[in-house]
């Protein structure tokens, strides 16, 4: 299904439904009541592939606050392969809602909500921000505390009334330290805001994620690297991701990172583009601007996220744009240099000490929001990334590679 026609459901139907949801609660509900020693709670997060690395703390803070928990997520189907690589929980335990068409969707909706009453929910925490939908499912789940986060006094926003620890979202924090008040709200009553009395906690530091490889497993994929592309044998080896994904306005534009290609390949270095099959016209352009045989085209070259890891791995810096790849990243030892514009670092950067935030500053940016659902006024001319001149970046680029620390 396409996003603009999700997006038209889940406002005016989504709507429509909370409204009622809220009603019917408040004819039937009785008094909030905090989690106590809960077996099953169930997560949703339907968002990019990213924020799950982003969620990575929360995860790790159920763990340590509930010992032997059931974790339960629901995902869209495309995104579950992120899950299973990082292992946030047993396979038996992930579930999927299916969104390539309009009756996929609403089936896979009744039959989760089918399971997840049959599994009695002690508690769901619902990570969207403004979605209607998951909203709604944190109510069909029968779970008899629903965690999420209330627009308040926002208007256009409405999601109902029935999200009954419900915590302010806050467009000034970083979302992983969102995430976890998340997890503050499960023992909490009384009146918003609930996350008031809630541990002052800082910016994690990690994501508590980890992905396994060998010694072994990583020095033959290596090797399988150097002899498909022969010109990576003795070189340092710097990625680049120039797709914008499903938001191409995040995008960086391709002759910067021709000439960042064109500085690093003249310096000894081979550069190699990422990207997937659908980025290989891109690709193929960025060759014919480079113009150099240490540059390589590695769009589609990996065939899963944990392949593309690896090649993190075989790598000393990657380069790129907001979006999943540079999250992936903070769960391998390579170094990132990461483009916001459209949205901010600020709130969406990746975690961990090895990765450097590149903005300009400039008086529009960010963007995009929760509470525009993403939807710019930018008319695809994105200053706030074409200002971030190339020549400094190839400097930074070139300081670390040389063997010193990049600046934030």
């Amino acid at each position: 299904m396409k996003l603009q026609t999700q997006r038209f459901i889940d406002r005016w139907v989504g709507q429509l439904l909370c409204g009622v949801v809220s009603g019917w609660v408040r004819l039937t509900g009785g008094p909030v009541k905090p989690v106590h020693k809960p077996k099953n709670i169930l997560v949703i997060l339907l968002s990019e592939m990213g924020s799950i690395v982003l969620a990575g703390p929360m995860f790790a803070q159920l763990r340590r606050q509930y010992p032997g928990v059931n974790l339960h997520i629901l995902q869209l189907k495309k995104n579950q392969e992120v899950s299973k690589l990082l292992q946030l929980t047993n396979p038996e335990f992930m579930h999927s809602l299916d969104d390539s068409s309009g009756g996929s969707l609403v089936s896979d909706i009744l039959r989760v909500s089918r399971e997840m009453r049959y599994l009695g929910l002690d508690a769901v925490i619902d990570c969207e921000l403004f979605s209607r939908v998951s909203a709604l499912l944190s109510f069909t789940t029968g779970a008899p505390v629903r965690v999420g986060f209330t627009p308040h006094t926002q208007e256009g926003l409405y999601r109902g009334s029935f999200i009954n620890h419900a915590i302010p979202y806050n467009p000034y924090q970083h979302i992983s330290k969102q995430f976890l008040s998340l997890v503050d709200a499960l023992e909490s009553a009384g009146s918003m805001p609930r996350d008031k009395a809630a541990p002052i906690r800082d910016l994690p530091t990690d994501t508590e994620l980890r992905v396994d490889f060998s010694a072994q497993e990583l020095q033959a994929y290596r090797a399988k690297v150097q002899a498909d592309h022969p010109v990576t044998s003795g070189r340092k080896l710097v990625l680049m991701y120039a797709g914008g994904g499903i938001l191409p306005v995040r995008a960086w534009p391709a002759a910067h990172y021709a000439r960042v290609a064109q500085g690093l390949c003249a310096a000894g270095y081979c550069v190699g583009l990422i990207g997937l099959k659908d980025d290989a016209q891109l690709a193929k352009d960025l060759m014919a601007q480079i113009q150099s045989s240490s540059c390589i085209d590695l769009t589609g070259y990996t065939r899963s996220i944990r392949e593309l890891l690896m090649l993190f791995h075989a790598a000393e810096l990657l380069i790129t744009n907001d979006g999943g790849p540079g999250h992936f990243a903070t769960v391998t030892p390579i170094q990132t240099m990461v483009f916001f514009g459209p949205e901010t670092g600020k709130l969406y950067g990746p975690l961990g000490s090895r990765n450097t935030v590149l903005e300009s500053g400039i008086a529009c940016s960010p963007c995009l929001s929760a509470y525009n659902h993403r939807l710019t006024f930018c008319d695809g001319d994105n200053q706030c990334l074409k200002r971030i001149a190339p020549d400094p970046v190839l400097d930074q680029a070139l300081h670390f590679l040389q063997g010193n620390a990049l600046s934030s």
